[in-house]
């Protein structure tokens, strides 16, 4: 009984988690939010939207604002599977909400993979904001951001886990 306070999740780690996951998710339900409401009605402006060339409502109706702008090649445009990058997003913060609370192992190689994922996708969408679009998206970085922060906090849990294993013996 006395190794369970050493198998919980770290104080500073929950909290972090939390605080990511929370930030995540509201930057991807207000992309899904302005992204919707710009394709209702076309002269809708975001509070993201500052000038021509800083403009989030531009990038997420944009063709890399879906699918990472890959899907479509693979599917009709207006397929269930072309979701927008915000539903993808919501997705994945609650995925590392959820499995963020577990201890398990398994859970733990999950979060590592999927952050790896996310922040390629972030470097990806990088650089179609800065090359091809060249537009400045304070959502899109923000969630950047995020994404790279919950990197590191699931490579401190999967180096504390192994730590908590080779102590175990």
């Amino acid at each position: 009984m006395a190794a369970a306070p050493d198998c919980a999740v770290p104080t500073w780690e929950r909290k972090t988690r939390i605080f990511l996951c929370i930030f995540g998710l509201f930057l991807s339900v207000y992309a899904l939010h302005v992204e919707l409401s710009r394709e209702r009605n076309p002269d809708y402006r975001a509070m993201c939207d500052l000038a021509e060339s800083v403009s989030c409502s531009k990038v997420f109706t944009s063709r890399w604002g879906r699918g990472f702008g890959l899907v479509q090649f693979f599917v009709a445009k207006d397929s269930a599977l072309n979701q927008p990058n915000s539903v993808l997003g919501i997705i994945f913060y609650t995925l590392q909400l959820a499995l963020g609370l577990s201890v398990s192992k398994k859970a733990g190689l999950f979060l590592v993979c999927s952050s790896w994922v996310s922040v390629a996708g972030s470097f990806y969408l990088a650089a179609v904001l800065t090359f091809i679009l060249g537009d400045f998206c304070m959502v899109c970085v923000s969630t950047y951001i995020v994404n790279f922060a919950l990197l590191f906090t699931n490579l401190k849990r999967r180096r504390g886990l192994e730590a908590v294993k080779e102590k175990s013996g």
